[in-house]
């Protein structure tokens, strides 16, 4: 969390005592609210406010109808939750290689691509921007789903669109380590009608119930439970307040910092789809080994990391997915429907050679918003000390 304070507490405070923080009311309203307020700032129609950023992705792809019988590739770098969001909807997921923008690459999904392939959900991990334009050709040439995981990267934005905003819906993050959070908390959004009322649907089982139930179009089902309480919206409410500030501080320190080591002769800054965009809550720099990565992360004064490092993000570690445990039942595991006999279903440590590859050459220095300016000038003098001696 970057920033929380005392406007949280007192928007908290009132909905406490209104003894009223159910979200479906006549009173506060707060998770209402903020649904209109995030679905203007991104620049869609809808947007629906759930209990994480998994329950957004797996809202979004049951609005899409994504179920088995369907694969949907997803890069092997990413937080487990995009794999596991595949598996709960019942469809199988593929495993595509990121490229050095530490993003899924295109072209290793064209080569992947089959008559199976139903969706592809490129990541924004740490605030980069995918390669959206690739994308949005494949949507047109396949007639597959785009469904953009902006779990880390709230309010990105690629070549001026916000990320939530360009595919046919995008899935936030509100826990504890994202841009903005209410502890947890997440958001679907989308301008398309159909795949907002499945999704409203599927999210509250009692949809059936609700006031809202006579205006919607699509079939009422049973759905589960991602609802968030009036407290959740009433914290995000101040919280996406907040949001633009953060990126615009955020941006100007990496802004300042990638300027003052662009003539280090031995640092390469990672290429970026959309460095304006960029959410800029990390410095990327790539290496041509791994030798050279750890011994460049090792300086003291950085406090640097290797995403190969991160363990939970790295597709070799997601055990369940390995070992073949989508479920917790063997009938309802994907991996073992009929509807996904013929589907790719085979999935080993050594499958995304290229995406370890790049993990493992790659730095990150994590920044925050709030540094002052002698705290980002210690940290230039420290990654130029660093690059001198590789």
């Amino acid at each position: 969390m970057y920033r929380i304070g005392k406007e949280e507490i007192d928007e908290v405070a009132k909905v406490i005592e209104s003894k009223v923080l159910f979200r479906v009311n006549d009173g506060n309203k707060e998770v209402e609210r903020f649904e209109k307020e995030l679905a203007r700032i991104v620049g869609v129609k809808y947007a629906l406010c759930v209990t994480g950023g998994t329950a957004a992705l797996t809202c979004a792809l049951a609005g899409m109808g994504i179920g088995p019988g369907d694969e949907v590739i997803v890069p092997a770098y990413t937080f487990m939750a995009t794999v596991l969001a595949v598996a709960s909807v019942g469809a199988i997921p593929v495993l595509g290689e990121i490229d050095e923008t530490m993003t899924l690459d295109p072209k290793d999904v064209e080569r992947k691509m089959t008559k199976n392939v139903r969706a592809v959900i490129p990541v924004n991990m740490v605030g980069f921007a995918c390669d959206m334009d690739s994308f949005l050709d494949m949507k047109e040439k396949y007639g597959i789903r785009i469904l953009e995981d902006a779990c880390q990267a709230d309010g990105g934005s690629y070549k001026g669109r916000r990320f939530g905003s360009i595919g046919d819906a995008g899935a936030f993050s509100f826990n504890d380590f994202k841009i903005i959070s209410a502890g947890e908390g997440g958001a679907l959004l989308t301008n398309d009608r159909s795949i907002y009322e499945r999704a409203l649907i599927y999210h509250d089982g009692g949809a059936a119930f609700r006031p809202y139930s006579g205006e919607l179009t699509e079939k009422i089902f049973m759905g589960t439970q991602y609802r968030v309480s009036e407290v959740t919206g009433a914290i995000l409410r101040i919280q996406l307040q907040r949001l633009d500030g953060i990126l615009s501080d955020l941006r100007r320190i990496k802004k300042q910092i990638l300027t003052s080591i662009a003539n280090s002769g031995n640092l390469r800054i990672t290429p970026s789809n959309d460095p304006e965009g960029d959410c800029s809550t990390t410095v990327s720099l790539t290496f041509d080994t791994s030798a050279e990565a750890r011994t460049f992360a090792s300086h003291p004064g950085i406090k640097a990391w290797l995403p190969i490092d991160s363990g939970k993000h790295v597709y070799s570690n997601w055990t369940p997915l390995l070992s073949g445990d989508l479920a917790h039942h063997r009938a309802l595991d994907p991996l073992c429907l009929k509807e996904n006999s013929n589907l790719r279903k085979e999935y080993s440590a050594d499958m995304c050679p290229k995406t370890t590859d790049i993990l493992s050459r790659t730095v990150y220095i994590s920044l925050h918003c709030d540094w002052d300016e002698d705290r980002v000038n210690e940290l230039i003098a420290s990654i130029r000390e660093a690059a001198s001696i590789i």
